[in-house]
């Protein structure tokens, strides 16, 4: 059973889990799915202020914190008791443009050359952690909702600006794949 648990699981058993998520919580009580909305949530419930954008009944999606924290404990559980502790595996051509990046510790999930504490105030790690996580919560923030809501929820309740968000999450995607971060990696 933990062997099932710790391998990534097929497109075709986790695609389906994840969209009868969508009329499982419409049948639930009219519920979204998204994250997002969750940093609105918390803000609203640890920070009462006289903001008119905080100024809404957030207990009525306190389920939605509760799937946040899920998250964030299942997280852990899996970095701690189900990790695998050899090196990640990947493909010899990704393995050969990293190394021309200088990006060469294979042992984690996330190369320590660039998400690590020491590796923090280069440029490189600035521009993609610090600028980049900006980035998309701005995006976020402007196109009305997360990835997850907008792909899963909206497109699944045929929303137009769901569709266009979406075509824009994935465009920004291979641009900044094929074009900004070889350039960026070479920093």
């Amino acid at each position: 059973m933990m062997e099932l648990i710790k391998k990534p699981w097929p497109w075709y058993v986790a695609g389906p889990l994840i969209g009868l998520i969508v009329p499982t919580l419409l049948l639930l009580g009219n519920k979204h799915f998204g994250i997002s909305a969750n940093l609105r949530h918390i803000c609203a419930a640890c920070f009462p202020a006289n903001i008119p954008f905080f100024q809404y009944n957030w207990k009525k999606e306190i389920w939605n914190l509760f799937f946040v924290a899920g998250i964030l404990v299942g997280g852990f559980i899996a970095a701690h008791w189900l990790s695998d502790s050899n090196a990640v595996s990947i493909a010899p051509a990704l393995a050969a443009e990293l190394r021309a990046y200088n990006v060469t510790d294979t042992r984690h999930l996330l190369p320590q050359e660039i998400f690590s504490w020491e590796h923090l105030l280069t440029l490189r790690s600035f521009i993609l952690l610090i600028v980049g996580g900006f980035l998309v919560g701005f995006g976020t923030r402007y196109a009305g909702g997360c990835t997850s809501g907008h792909a899963i929820m909206g497109l699944s309740n045929l929303q137009w600006p769901s569709l266009v968000a979406t075509i824009c999450f994935m465009a920004g995607g291979f641009v900044m794949a094929n074009v900004l971060l070889p350039i960026i990696m070479k920093l």
